[in-house]
């Protein structure tokens, strides 16, 4: 007997890091030292920084790895993987230096996590972070033959002056909401439930999704912010805060970047909620309060700026093909948001 006979191939999971050494390469910045392979990956710190900080983020993807292993499209989830990490470290305004990522698996699918490290590759590209390093865990018995799950890990680097912490908000600061791609990572466990209490298939082409699949508008990859936040810091633009908004909406991500003393009174209508969301509405029958505290609602991210920055940040997004929106105004409160429903 051996490991094999176990259920862990040893060979296929040389093979498949030799599949991916190129994927992973592609994503280098010239900080990384050495290659794929050790049992660390080294970076070097960028230089210019006088305080420099190191600012560190994980997540997963959650249950739309389910959509992506019955759909048997693998190719998106890695973005999202990256996504939700990055887009949360820039949050304290940091640039994204390096990734990380966990793949466990039942069975070794050399294809199928191909794809998924393809992915994840594409997301660090998208966000200017190095794939540095990762493993893969062939883990029969725990999952089943087909089915794996990601976890992702990123640090980022910000001055220690220009972090934002909330102490830099002040009541008069504009919300800026920059729009999502769809759902994103989060809320997929209330959108199965719906697909799957209603009777209705991952292939249906409901009307109000304009010809796309249910599936596929799911798989819709979470957008990265990175590249388009940090060129606004950099050309001078004045950011007071900012908020990535994933599970639990508005309600719960958007006063996290206020100081305790702040709120955040609310536009109602103040931009176009994306079709997938009235469907999973109606389908659910989903109140707006719950659709609110589920789902990004159109919102991925939101920038807090002062009022003569307003129109600059938004031209600067648009220029970026992100549509930015003025959503609401800091004022004087407790946390919450005012007149969002």
């Amino acid at each position: 007997m051996d490991y094999r006979d176990a259920g862990v191939d040893v060979e296929a999971g040389r093979a498949f890091v030799d599949q991916i050494r190129n994927l992973v390469h592609s994503t280098f910045r010239k900080e990384v030292l050495g290659g794929l392979g050790g049992f660390g990956g080294c970076f070097q710190l960028p230089t210019g920084y006088k305080e420099p900080v190191l600012v560190s983020g994980t997540d997963g993807v959650g249950t739309k790895l389910k959509i992506a292993q019955i759909l048997n499209r693998h190719d998106t989830v890695g973005i999202d993987l990256v996504g939700m990490c990055v887009n949360d470290v820039l949050t304290s305004g940091a640039e994204p230096l390096f990734f990380l990522d966990y793949v466990a698996t039942g069975k070794l699918d050399k294809e199928q996590l191909t794809q998924v490290v393809a992915g994840i590759a594409t997301g660090c590209k998208l966000a200017g972070s190095a794939l540095l390093g990762g493993e893969t865990a062939e883990m029969p018995g725990f999952y089943q033959v087909g089915e794996y799950d990601l976890a992702g890990f990123c640090v980022g680097i910000v001055e220690k002056s220009r972090m934002l912490d909330g102490s830099q908000v002040q009541v008069g600061d504009v919300a800026i909401g920059l729009a999502s791609a769809g759902v994103h990572s989060n809320g997929l466990s209330l959108v199965r439930k719906i697909v799957s209490d209603g009777g209705f298939a991952w292939t249906d082409t409901p009307e109000l999704l304009n010809g796309a699949s249910i599936g596929e508008t799911c798989l819709t990859p979470t957008r990265i912010y990175v590249k388009s936040v940090l060129a606004a810091l950099q050309s001078g633009l004045e950011i007071h805060g900012m908020a990535h908004i994933t599970g639990g909406g508005l309600p719960e991500n958007l006063p996290r970047c206020l100081s305790k003393s702040q709120s955040i009174k609310m536009i109602p209508d103040s931009w176009t909620i994306p079709p997938v969301f009235h469907w999973l509405a109606g389908a659910g029958s989903v109140g707006a309060e719950a659709m609110y505290n589920t789902f990004n609602m159109g919102i991925g991210f939101v920038l807090l700026v002062p009022p003569q920055q307003v129109e600059q940040v938004i031209t600067h997004f648009q220029s970026q093909d992100i549509p930015a929106h003025v959503i609401g105004e800091v004022i004087e409160g407790t946390g919450e948001l005012v007149g969002l429903l």
